[in-house]
């Protein structure tokens, strides 16, 4: 530690805030709170009230003691002038923002939301840095969504095509098989490269979706960002965006990219931890008006680049609170992306999986993606398909007299094929130029 380094006074820690007296730095800078015997915990600038600092450290914070010195980041002291004047060194900083490690030696690698490995394969090769947060990118200069992505699930690339540079909310309650499903996405997909970011999982729920759900077909091209429940909700916040910018780092190599974030609730969670730790005051269902502004500036980095790049196709989940559709995360969630997937609890107490309530979703761009042959089939599908489900109770209990009614007399033979058609086993791949066979084939019989 430089001793020309300007220092602070850690005067109080309040849950998960770290107040701090005698220094001024810039919100999103970094510090090291010291320990006794030499150590450090490091800790971000998150607020500031008159000569006061909040602080929220990415670890955690056991040994540090009231009056503890707090020192900035040599990087800092770099471009803050009244602190550089000293000496002048290198900094790895660009644009006041941290700066995180990229390249193609990632793939097959499983990172905290710091860059730190955390699948004890040795030190970390990468060939870049890209900010953390990147700054908002003009939607003049994207590519529009024009081409199918083949993710290889059935139901998806047939009934729910999803287009390249798409962003994509998979709405789910806990249980329904949406793991499962992101797990058979990302070994199935045709995209170059996929990153994952698991943020705010339980422990146990990452190791098993890193090695029984991705398995190692999918792990080799892939890249693994975890920040788990039990980690600091700066780190969570950190664990989602550091995967969205190694994404765009293949994006900007021209590559087509699938990046798989679970969930974007624990991400938005971890916003109002923060939030109401240094006093904003919540607004809707206890969330701040800050975490609805967050929302969009995480989810509008992914898409496509500009006019012959790469692009970033993101499927983010969203934990529906008891199956509530209405939690407002998932309505915001609803408002900023080009399209839903609903898992329903319903087919999946069924055994009907992958769980995919066909009535209740929708991708947005399907329309301007597929042959207008293809999407008249799609609409007859869900006309037929809704049909039955609509009266599915009177068939049930023999209410209904065939010939009644030639629409529903349809739809009551074709719902076992139907039914057949949406479904698919963990370890089957279907690709898109199958499923629009199959689905043509349907409407020969």
């Amino acid at each position: 530690m430089r001793p020309w380094l300007p220092r602070g006074r850690l005067t109080r820690v309040s849950g998960l805030v770290l107040e701090v007296v005698g220094l001024r730095l810039p919100i999103g800078m970094s510090c090291d709170v010291m320990t006794p015997g030499g150590g450090s915990v490091e800790a971000v600038v998150v607020g500031f009230q008159e000569d006061r600092l909040f602080l929220m450290p990415i670890a955690e914070v056991y040994g540090v003691e009231p009056g503890a010195e707090v020192v900035p980041h040599e990087d800092v002291a770099a471009w803050v002038p009244e602190y550089g004047r000293e000496r002048r060194i290198q900094r790895r900083l660009e644009d006041h923002g941290r700066q995180v490690p990229v390249g193609w030696r990632l793939l097959g690698r499983i990172l905290d939301g710091l860059g730190r490995p955390l699948d004890g394969k040795g030190r970390l090769e990468h060939e870049a840095y890209m900010p953390l947060f990147a700054r908002p990118f003009n939607p003049m200069n994207r590519e529009p969504v024009r081409q199918p992505l083949d993710v290889g699930v059935r139901a998806i690339n047939a009934m729910l095509t999803v287009g390249r540079g798409q962003r994509l909310g998979l709405f789910a309650g806990s249980g329904v098989g949406k793991s499962v499903l992101l797990g058979m996405m990302a070994r199935y997909t045709t995209a170059d490269v996929v990153v994952v970011g698991l943020i705010g999982e339980r422990g146990r729920e990452v190791k098993d979706f890193i090695e029984n759900i991705l398995g190692a077909e999918g792990r080799a091209r892939s890249v693994v960002v975890a920040a788990p429940a039990d980690t600091p909700p700066l780190l969570r916040l950190y664990g989602a965006a550091y995967a969205t910018s190694i994404a765009e780092y293949f994006r900007n190599e021209g590559k087509n990219v699938l990046l798989i974030m679970d969930s974007l609730t624990r991400y938005a969670m971890a916003q109002r931890e923060i939030a109401l730790a240094v006093g904003e005051p919540p607004a809707t269902k206890g969330y701040p008006p800050s975490v609805f502004a967050r929302l969009p500036q995480l989810v509008e980095r992914a898409g496509n680049g500009p006019e012959g790049g790469g692009s970033i196709t993101a499927f983010y989940t969203v934990l529906s609170e008891g199956d509530d559709q209405q939690d407002p995360i998932a309505d915001a969630a609803r408002a900023i992306l080009d399209g839903h997937f609903v898992l329903s609890r319903q087919l999946a107490e069924a055994g009907h999986y992958p769980a995919i309530d066909i009535e209740a979703s929708i991708s947005r761009v399907m329309q301007d993606i597929v042959p207008p042959n293809e999407f008249e089939m799609v609409r007859r599908f869900k006309y037929l398909y809704s049909r039955y489900q609509r009266s599915r109770d009177l068939i049930s209990v023999g209410a209904y007299v065939p010939g009644s009614d030639p629409v529903l007399d349809e739809a009551i033979r074709r719902h076992p094929s139907f039914e057949a058609f949406l479904q698919q086993a963990i370890h089957e791949r279907e690709s898109a130029d199958g499923a629009r066979m199959k689905l043509a084939q349907l409407f020969a019989l």
